[in-house]
């Protein structure tokens, strides 16, 4: 029997930012594209909002299920997951299918080689969020999604809610607190190893390795944020989480060639304290008014689909410049 249960109400703020860092991104791809390299990058840590929206998924899944499961199934949780998620899934591999031959450019090697009917096999693969090995790579990025590259990390965040639901949900606080502190370890270890977190985004051992590191500490600690969490109510919340979003993702590249791990310490800092920081503050904050509300209601509402389905633009401008 399928059970119908009421969402229980968002919390404004964290959709805001949820907003903020998805128009960070998209201003980070966009000068990207101009970018000769991490030294002459605008919004350096910009690909560091994709660890913070695991972060604000952690905390909102364990929100809006932890208190349900006596009522709700396996299968259910996991449709009402498919339901949130999946239909932008689907749109954003439409969009990069619509875009994949409008601009040729010799920075996608393996385009013009590409027939239509592999094209669209591909993109009804990337419809059911399967990912694809380089060896069916149709773009010449080595993307598991080539026609759409984040939706990687939408594959990891499918990821880390089977985990969820299959066995961590009945993790009470001090073994998740483990988790969580041996996540933490393992993403420092692989930041400070590679200099940074980029990456994620193929079916390789090394992108793999990324991938989980950066999903499984933000997701987990998010979720043991919103067992402990102890609202104390604070005034300008929102303004001050996006300042502090946006500073930490804009500060120049840490290190030089020979200190790269100082950089790679500086991003598993922010993912590590920063990020829970901010969704503390942003879950505990005060909306001023009706006003400031609906700005964050906006701002949550183009948050998902302005992110799942803005790179197929970007592949074009990238092309172009």
């Amino acid at each position: 029997m399928t059970v119908s249960l009421s969402a229980k109400p968002h919390y404004p703020i964290l959709d805001g930012l949820r907003g903020v860092a998805a128009i960070l991104v998209v201003i980070f791809h966009l000068f990207e594209a101009h970018a000769t390299g991490h030294a002459t990058q605008i919004i350096n840590h910009g690909y560091l909002a994709v660890d913070f929206f695991f972060a604000l998924s952690g905390f909102v899944v364990g929100y809006a299920y932890d208190d349900r499961w006596t009522k709700m199934s396996i299968g259910s949780f996991f449709r009402r997951r498919l339901i949130r998620l999946q239909p932008m899934v689907i749109m954003g591999m439409l969009i990069g299918a619509i875009c994949f031959y409008l601009l040729p450019s010799s920075i996608f090697p393996a385009m013009s080689q590409v027939p239509v009917w592999k094209m669209l096999l591909i993109m009804l693969i990337g419809m059911c969020m399967l990912p694809v090995p380089p060896s069916m790579d149709i773009r010449g990025w080595h993307e598991m999604y080539p026609l759409n590259g984040p939706a990687w990390s939408l594959f990891f965040e499918y990821l880390a809610n089977i985990l969820y639901a299959l066995g961590i949900r009945k993790f009470s606080k001090t073994p998740l607190t483990v988790l969580v502190f041996l996540a933490a370890c393992f993403l420092i270890h692989m930041a400070v190893g590679y200099g940074d977190v980029v990456g994620g985004w193929a079916l390789e051992g090394k992108q793999l390795h990324i991938g989980f590191a950066r999903v499984l500490y933000p997701f987990f600690a998010g979720l043991l944020l919103s067992r402990m969490l102890t609202v104390k109510p604070i005034k300008q919340s929102f303004l001050l989480c996006s300042l502090l979003l946006a500073l930490v993702l804009a500060l120049p590249r840490m290190g030089g060639e020979k200190t790269v791990w100082l950089n790679g310490l500086y991003e598993a800092g922010v993912i590590i304290l920063i990020f829970p920081l901010i969704v503390y503050l942003g879950a505990c904050g005060v909306m001023k008014g009706n006003q400031e509300k609906r700005f964050c209601n906006f701002l949550g509402g183009i948050s998902y689909p302005l992110y799942i389905t803005h790179y197929p633009l970007i592949y074009l401008y990238t092309g172009w410049v």
